[in-house]
């Protein structure tokens, strides 16, 4: 058989089939109060697999792609079909099995488990590679699920902004002062996680280039607010970019380039930005990365016709990307991957040893963070009214009036995001318990659930998060890159979370391999908890905003880290072997 007609036969047994009649219907998430399942918790997953799936929130919601190269919501129209039907006629006594986003089954459980339990992408590990991923892709069996792509929880650039803030605002704090002004960040990726970038550097005052080849996803983000200016021509953005930093005004430009081109071109004119990063999706060579040389419509040719050749100019050109990330590190920027493994790429299949001379975002901006059961804590109106959103705003300043950089983030949020799909809001948000023992999640949750009994917010709220979170993820790229303990590669960790947040009584939870770093390099969970005003929701609110920050404290705690056992004792988390000692 030829490499021409297996790439045409794989292209075709994937094929997704043609878009479902019932989402051109919907074009995002039903809002209001009036509902189409039996209950609030049914509506929520359905409202938020059709929010992933909103055009103005998923990045390809025709082939059902939702960010990530192929992070899918479900596996096929058929199976979207079918979870839509299934959503429908779930009674709150019934549980959802979706694996790898087809419905494979529904049992009578209880009121208080969860409505839906998601498995995507999950392999043994013998066979947990791409090869074999693609292999039963091919045959229908599975999809890439990304994080919170088949998790039903994305919600667009809107999601990531608050975290790629917090980096880069943890980054200032460690190297210049506490701001980014009159700092240029150079960077590559602007697509569903990247595309937060330029506007998360201008909210920290500094200066962002940003290089991507799809020139429709810079447009976008200009659309969208999230970068200010584009352009072809390498000199204009270096020029635009330092003279607003010697100005110190927040500017952003993406550059329509390769992002490795890019980098050669800069160092080719001797200019060193003060900070380096990349958020290109590298994780998948053949559907989330660009070869140089390639415009996206060529790429696309190449990929269907050829797609060994593809590969291998792909990596090939993050072999370049990678040396120009250590070139301009040498020359004096600082230097981080931002989660896309395009590290362990090129060690792997390019032998470059150096690869990890520069480290990831999370050891060393993000872990003190994680080890307080902080992370990106997020939740939309199902209602589909921003000033529902605008009210827990202001709920969330008047419960933390102490936490002024998060009064700081909700203000410049309210002024530069714009709402994608379900409006929403993230925040970071940890395990500190007050003097009733309620950790910040739970406080927060169990307020606004108290306003959608009381009317003042006019439908449920859903409340999820990332699945980069504090206990949730085992990465050893990315989020346990560098455990004090050497534990990056226990997976029993993100399992714990989910097992947990199930016993707690979270209404989705999922379990996915692969995520932001690819096939076999991560496990990772996530859950959604449903606040309808109910009784029911304030009990599980309380036990799940515990359960699933204190997992980040009490991994963290576990491997050795100072600041997670000092957060254990300040707040009562028990830890068995510890606590004896």
């Amino acid at each position: 058989m030829s490499e021409q007609t297996e790439t045409n036969e794989r292209t075709e047994t994937h094929d997704v089939g043609e878009p479902s009649a019932q989402w051109r219907e919907y074009q995002g998430a039903p809002t209001g109060s009036d509902i189409e399942c039996k209950g609030w918790r049914q509506e929520a997953a359905l409202r938020m697999l059709n929010n992933n799936l909103d055009p103005d929130v998923g990045e390809k919601p025709k082939d059902l792609v939702v960010y990530g190269g192929t992070g899918r919501a479900a596996r096929s129209w058929d199976a979207y079909d079918a979870i839509v039907t299934e959503l429908r006629d779930l009674d709150d006594d019934e549980t959802l099995l979706v694996q790898s986003g087809k419905p494979v089954g529904r049992f009578t459980t209880h009121e208080r488990a969860p409505r839906v339990l998601i498995a995507n992408s999950n392999l043994v590990g013998k066979w947990d590679d791409w090869e074999h991923f693609h292999e039963l892709e091919a045959k229908g069996l599975i999809m890439y699920g990304q994080m919170t792509a088949g998790s039903w929880a994305y919600i667009g650039t809107q999601g990531i902004i608050q975290g790629t803030y917090e980096t880069l605002a943890a980054l200032a704090d460690e190297h210049f002062a506490g701001d980014l002004r009159g700092k240029i960040v150079v960077t590559g990726g602007l697509g569903g996680m990247g595309g937060a970038q330029p506007l998360s550097v201008t909210m920290n005052h500094g200066v962002c280039i940003a290089a991507e080849v799809d020139e429709s996803r810079i447009d976008r983000r200009i659309e969208t607010g999230y970068c200010m200016e584009k352009t072809d021509d390498l000199d204009e953005a270096i020029a635009n970019a330092t003279e607003a930093a010697e100005a110190g005004e927040p500017y952003s430009i993406g550059v329509h380039i390769n992002a490795a081109d890019m980098l050669e071109g800069m160092l080719n004119r001797d200019f060193v930005p003060d900070v380096i990063t990349d958020q290109t999706s590298a994780h998948d060579e053949l559907e989330g990365y660009y070869p140089s040389g390639y415009t996206v419509e060529e790429a696309g040719k190449l990929r269907d016709v050829n797609s060994e050749k593809y590969v291998e100019e792909s990596l090939d050109t993050m072999a370049r990307h990678v040396q120009g990330i250590l070139d301009i590190q040498d020359a004096g920027a600082i230097a981080f991957e931002y989660g896309n493994n395009i590290r362990g790429q090129v060690k792997e299949h390019r032998g470059m040893e150096h690869a990890f001379d520069f480290p990831g975002f999370v050891p060393a901006y993000i872990r003190p963070l994680f080890c307080q059961g902080k992370g990106p804590f997020r939740w939309a109106a199902l209602s589909g009214n921003p000033a529902d959103i605008h009210r827990t705003d202001e709920a969330v300043v008047e419960l933390f009036p102490e936490k002024e950089q998060l009064h700081r983030w909700i203000d410049l949020a309210q002024e530069q995001v714009e709402f994608q799909g379900l409006p929403s809001r993230v925040c970071w948000l940890g395990y500190d318990t007050d003097d009733d023992g309620l950790t910040e999640r739970a406080r927060f949750a169990l307020r606004i659930n108290e306003l959608v009994a009381d009317g003042e917010i006019g439908a449920p709220i859903v409340v999820t998060r990332d699945h980069l979170d504090a206990g949730s993820v085992a990465s050893p790229n990315r989020e346990t890159e560098a455990m004090r303990d050497d534990s990056d590669a226990i997976a029993d960790w993100p399992i714990l979370n989910a097992l947990l947040n199930c016993a707690a009584g979270a209404d989705i939870v999922s379990v996915h391999d692969g995520g932001g770093v690819g096939i076999g390099n991560a496990l990772h969970t996530n859950n959604h908890v449903i606040l309808d005003g109910s009784d029911l929701a304030a009990e599980k609110a309380r036990r799940v905003f515990t359960t699933d920050p204190g997992m980040g404290v009490i991994r963290h705690a576990d491997a050795g880290y100072d600041v997670a056992l000092d957060q254990a004792k300040k707040s009562n988390v028990r830890i068995p072997m510890r606590d004896t000692e």
